[in-house]
């Protein structure tokens, strides 16, 4: 069934890439790029997805010693 569900999305996230292929301009701070919609998008995702792991792996590391100290 995983495997499915990864092939299935798999397949959605080309038809995404192939469908927006249009060329964007991104300002951040001093810097100025042009790329793919997509890859932009692609990308920002892969940050926010990141960025909450390591935040939730904090937090649970945190409660954690937390639950630890409490033990003891």
């Amino acid at each position: 069934m995983a495997v499915a569900a990864a092939g299935l999305l798999t397949v959605a996230l080309i038809i995404f890439l192939a469908q927006n292929t249009r060329s964007t301009e991104i300002s951040f701070l001093w810097m100025t790029a042009s790329t793919p919609l997509a890859l932009a998008l692609l990308i920002a995702a892969v940050g926010a997805t990141l960025l909450t792991l390591v935040l939730g792996t904090a937090r649970i590391t945190q409660l954690r010693r937390l639950i630890r100290k409490r033990r003891n």
